[in-house]
C-alpha cells in the first residue's frame, strides 16, 4: 500500500503532522449526472471517466458526525483572545521532527523516519517540484519532508493556465472567500486553508476533514478563520470562530482519505453572516471527472511562508495507485494548503468558480501531485447537514 503526506502544517510545538496509512480505500463508482450543483452553476468539468461504486457502499458512507464548538459569546472571545498576534506569528511550520504518538488519531504510529529531501524549486513564477530524496516508494508509510531555503525570483503578473504553484496576482472574489484557519489539536497549534460556500445559513466553510478532526481521534479546539488573510498577519475581513464543525462517517471512522472533508458553520462577527462579508464559492456534487481546476491555499513550508494567496492549476487525473477515490493536481504548494478549496469553472478575471475538491495530501514518493476528495453524495450529504446549521 501507499502511503501519504498529509498537509496540515504545525507550529514550532509540533513542527510536522504526519497519517496513518490510507485505511483500505478502495476506488468506487457513481455514474450519476455530469454534476449536481447546489446552486446553478456553469459545467463543472470535461468529460473523461467514472470511477465504479455500489449503491450499497453509497448509502454506508452517507453519514455525518457533528460537534458544537464555540457557540457561546465566552466561548468565542476566548477562541478570539487565544489567537494573539505572537500565536499567529508562530504557526509557521519549520522542518519536520518526531512527535509524541497519540491514540488512533493522524498522530499515531510516529516513528523517527521521515523521508526528509528536497523542496520544489521556484523557478518564473512555478514551483517544479522534486521526489523526496529517500522518500517511500509503494509499501512505504505516510511522511513529510523538511525543505530547503528557497524564494520565488519571479511572479507572474496574470494568471496562469498551468502552474504548479505561483502567488495569486490579481484579486477579485477568491481572494476574499479563501482564508487561514488556525487550530489547535492534540495540543499543538496548526494552520490550514479554507473557503467559504455558498449556503443556506450563509455562514459555511469548506476544509479538509483532517483540518477539523483528527481521524478516529479528537476535534480541533481554538478553530478561527481569517478570510483574505494579508502578510503579517493583517485581518481585512475580521476573524471568524466556529460554531458547529462537521465530517463525513468514513473520516471520523478510519480516517479515510477518500473523505477527507471537513464542513464548519461559523458564528456571526459584528452582526453579520462571513458570506455577507466576503461572498461565497458555488459547490457541485458528483461531477464528471477529470478536467481542468483551480486550487488555491496558504503553503507554509518553504519555500512558501503561508503570508500570501498560492494557486496551481491543470488538468485533475485519478489516484494512480487506486488506493483512493481521489484526484490528482499537479502542484508544488506545501503544508499549510490542507483544506484549499480546488475550483473548476473558475473565472480568473472575476475569482469565481465551483468548488469540487481541496487539498487534502501527497504521497511520499510523489511530492509534485496533489490529491484531493472527489465530491459524491457523501460530500453532498455532509454539505446539506451542515448548512442548515
Amino acid at each position: 500500500m501507499i502511503l501519504s503526506t498529509p498537509l496540515i502544517a504545525a507550529v514550532p510545538l509540533v513542527a510536522g503532522l504526519l497519517g496513518p496509512a490510507l485505511i483500505g480505500a478502495t476506488p468506487e463508482q457513481h455514474l450519476g449526472p455530469a454534476a449536481t450543483p447546489h446552486r446553478p452553476a456553469a459545467q463543472v468539468a470535461t468529460p473523461e471517466r467514472a470511477v465504479p461504486r455500489t449503491a450499497a457502499r453509497d448509502a454506508a458512507d452517507g453519514d455525518v458526525v457533528e460537534h458544537v464548538a464555540a457557540r457561546a459569546a465566552a466561548d468565542q472571545r476566548r477562541v478570539l483572545d487565544y489567537w494573539t498576534p505572537q500565536r499567529m506569528a508562530a504557526a509557521l511550520p519549520i522542518s519536520l521532527l518526531d512527535i509524541v504518538t497519540k491514540g488512533d488519531g493522524l498522530l499515531s504510529g510516529l516513528t523517527g523516519k521521515t523521508g526528509l529531501g528536497a523542496a520544489p524549486d521556484l523557478s518564473n513564477g512555478t514551483v517544479s517540484s522534486v521526489p523526496l530524496a529517500g522518500a517511500a516508494q509503494a509499501g512505504g508509510r505516510r511522511d513529510g519532508g523538511a525543505a530547503k531555503n528557497g524564494q520565488p525570483r519571479h511572479q507572474s503578473a496574470r494568471p496562469l493556465a498551468t502552474t504548479a504553484g505561483s502567488r495569486w496576482p490579481i484579486g477579485g472574489a477568491v481572494a476574499k472567500t479563501t482564508g487561514r484557519v488556525f487550530l489547535t489539536m492534540a495540543g499543538a497549534d496548526f494552520v490550514c486553508s479554507a473557503s467559504t460556500v455558498d449556503s443556506a445559513n450563509r455562514d459555511l466553510l469548506v476544509t479538509a476533514g483532517h483540518c477539523v478532526k483528527d481521524g478516529k481521534g479528537g476535534w480541533a479546539e481554538n478553530w478561527t478563520f481569517v478570510p483574505g488573510y494579508d502578510a503579517g498577519g493583517g485581518k481585512p475581513y475580521g476573524q471568524w470562530t466556529a460554531r458547529r464543525m462537521f465530517v463525513a462517517g468514513p473520516w471520523s471512522r478510519a480516517a479515510d482519505d477518500s473523505y477527507d472533508v471537513g464542513m464548519v458553520a461559523l458564528n456571526a462577527s459584528g452582526g453579520k453572516h462571513i458570506a455577507d462579508a466576503v461572498g461565497t464559492q458555488r459547490i457541485a456534487f458528483n461531477g464528471t471527472r477529470g478536467g481542468h481546476t483551480y486550487g488555491f491555499g496558504y503553503p507554509a513550508d518553504p519555500p512558501y511562508d503561508g503570508e500570501h494567496l498560492v494557486y496551481c492549476a491543470g488538468r485533475l487525473r485519478d489516484d494512480p495507485y487506486g488506493d483512493t477515490r481521489d484526484q490528482g493536481l499537479g502542484c508544488g504548494m506545501t503544508a499549510g494548503s490542507s483544506g484549499g478549496p480546488w475550483l473548476s469553472a473558475f473565472d480568473a478575471a472575476t475569482g469565481k468558480g465551483t468548488i469540487t475538491s481541496l487539498s487534502s495530501f501527497k504521497y511520499s514518493n510523489d511530492q509534485r501531485t496533489m490529491y484531493g476528495p472527489y465530491f459524491g453524495d457523501t460530500a453532498k450529504k455532509l454539505f446539506l447537514t451542515a448548512e442548515q446549521a
